[in-house]
C-alpha cells in the first residue's frame, strides 16, 4: 500500500488496515513455517505496510503535516 493511500484514510481506517496486515503477516509466517509460501517477498511488503501505517498515525499524533 502506498503512503498516500494511508494519508487519505481516517485514523480508524488506518488502525483497521494495520490489524488486517498483522493478520496477513501471521498467516504468511505460518505458511513459511509449513513450506507452503509461494511469494516470500510478500512478507516484506506486509511488514513495510504495517510500518507505514504506524508512521502516519504517529505523525498525526505529533501534528506533523507533511506533503
Amino acid at each position: 500500500m502506498k503512503t498516500k493511500e494511508f494519508r487519505d484514510m481516517s485514523e480508524e481506517e488506518i488502525l483497521k488496515q494495520i490489524d488486517d496486515l498483522k493478520t496477513e503477516l501471521f498467516n504468511l509466517r505460518f505458511q513459511l513455517a509449513t513450506g507452503q509460501l509461494d511469494n516470500p517477498m510478500r512478507i516484506r511488503e506486509v511488514r513495510k505496510g504495517i510500518a507505514k501505517g504506524k508512521t502516519i498515525l504517529r505523525e498525526r499524533e505529533l501534528n506533523i503535516n507533511r506533503a
